[in-house]
C-alpha cells in the first residue's frame, strides 16, 4: 500500500502530560474502508490517541496524517471530513432529538436543503422519527447511542473515531450498532473504534492493543489468537478456588481466570502435554477436575499483551 491507501498514518506519535507519557512512540497505519479496533486497559492511551488524531491535542513528539491532513496543523480542514463520537454522550440533553440533529447539521455547515435530506435519512436509518420531540436527556442508553451515531454521520464523514461507543447499551443494541458500522465501512468509511468487549473486537478487520501508551500487539483478530505466546487449557472443577490457588503456585502457569466452575489457564508455550501436566498436579492434590486443551481467545491475547498482569511489549 502507498500513503494514499491509509486513512491514518502515525509516526512516533507521543503525548506527555508532565511526567506521564499517555501515548508512547505510536507507529500506526489504518487502511481506508476498514474497521480498526483499539483495545487496552483503562489509562492505556486509547482516548488520548483519538484526541491527537482529530487535532484536539497537539503531540509532544512525532506526527500524524489523517485523510491526507497533518494534525493538528490542518485540523479545521479535517473537521468536515471526519466524525468523533466521545465515550460520554456529548449532545445537549436539554434539547430535543430534532433540535440536536439540526444543531449538529449547522455545525457541519450543511445547507437547509441538505440538512433536511440528511436528517430525514438518518432519522429513518436509526429509527429516530418517533423520538424527534423527546428531550435527549430522557432517552434510554440504546436510543442515545442511535442519536449520537445519527448526528456524527450527518455530514457523511470519510472517517469515524468512536471511543467506547457501546459501553452503556444492551447486547441487542450493540448488535444493531455494529450492523450500521459494517454498512458504513462497505460504503467506504474508515472506522477507528475503542472497546472493552472481546466479541466486538473480533468483528474488527484489524486490532491494536495498547498498554501504558505503547502499542504491544497489532494484527487481524484470528492472526493474533494464532500467534499467542502461551498454551491454553480449561478446567471444570467443583473446587475452583482451591484449584486456582494451587495453580498460582506453579511457575509454568502464566495466568488463571475463573468462569463460574471453570478455570481458563494460560501456560508456558514450550510445555509438552500441558493438559496432562495439569491433571497430574490436581490429582496429587486430590482435586477432581476435567482438563482439556482449548484454542486461544482474544481475551487471552489481551491478558498476554498487557504482560500477564505486568508490562510486556511486542
Amino acid at each position: 500500500m502507498n500513503g494514499n491507501d491509509y486513512a491514518i498514518s502515525c509516526c512516533g506519535l507521543t503525548r506527555r502530560f508532565g511526567a506521564v507519557t499517555a501515548v508512547d512512540d505510536l507507529n500506526l497505519d489504518v487502511p481506508r474502508g476498514r474497521i480498526f479496533g483499539f483495545l487496552g486497559p483503562n489509562g492505556s492511551g486509547k482516548s488520548t490517541t483519538m484526541r491527537l488524531l482529530c487535532g484536539l491535542l497537539a503531540p509532544s513528539a512525532g506526527h500524524a496524517t489523517v485523510l491526507g491532513c497533518r494534525v493538528p496543523e490542518e485540523a479545521e480542514k479535517l473537521r468536515l471530513r471526519m466524525g468523533y463520537m466521545t465515550q460520554k454522550f456529548s449532545l445537549y440533553q436539554d434539547l430535543t432529538v430534532i433540535e440536536n440533529l439540526r444543531f449538529v447539521a449547522r455545525a457541519f455547515s450543511l445547507g437547509q436543503r441538505r440538512m433536511k435530506e440528511r436528517i430525514a435519512a438518518n432519522s429513518a436509518l436509526y429509527q429516530l422519527e418517533s423520538l424527534h420531540s423527546r428531550l435527549a436527556g430522557t432517552l434510554s442508553g440504546g436510543q442515545r447511542q442511535r442519536l449520537a451515531l445519527a448526528a456524527v454521520t450527518l455530514h457523511e464523514p470519510q472517517l469515524l473515531l468512536l471511543d467506547e461507543p457501546t459501553s452503556a447499551v444492551d447486547p441487542q443494541s450493540r448488535r444493531d450498532f455494529w450492523d450500521r458500522l459494517f454498512e458504513l465501512a462497505e460504503q467506504g468509511a474508515t472506522i477507528l473504534v475503542s472497546t472493552h468487549f472481546m466479541d466486538e473486537a473480533e468483528r474488527c478487520h484489524r486490532l491494536t492493543f495498547l498498554d501504558r501508551g505503547a502499542m504491544v500487539r497489532e494484527g487481524a483478530p484470528r492472526d493474533l489468537m494464532n500467534r499467542l505466546e502461551a498454551l491454553t487449557v480449561e478446567i471444570d472443577t467443583e473446587a475452583p478456588r482451591r484449584t486456582r490457588a494451587l495453580l498460582g503456585t506453579q511457575d509454568w502457569v502464566r495466568a488463571v481466570t475463573q468462569l463460574g466452575n471453570r478455570l481458563r489457564v494460560m501456560l508456558m508455550p514450550d510445555m509438552e502435554e500441558p493438559a496432562e501436566k495439569v491433571r497430574e498436579l490436581l490429582g496429587e492434590a486430590d482435586l477432581q477436575a476435567v482438563v482439556r486443551r482449548t484454542p486461544a481467545t482474544l481475551e487471552d491475547v489481551f491478558v498476554a499483551a498487557t504482560g500477564f498482569g505486568g508490562s510486556q511489549r511486542a
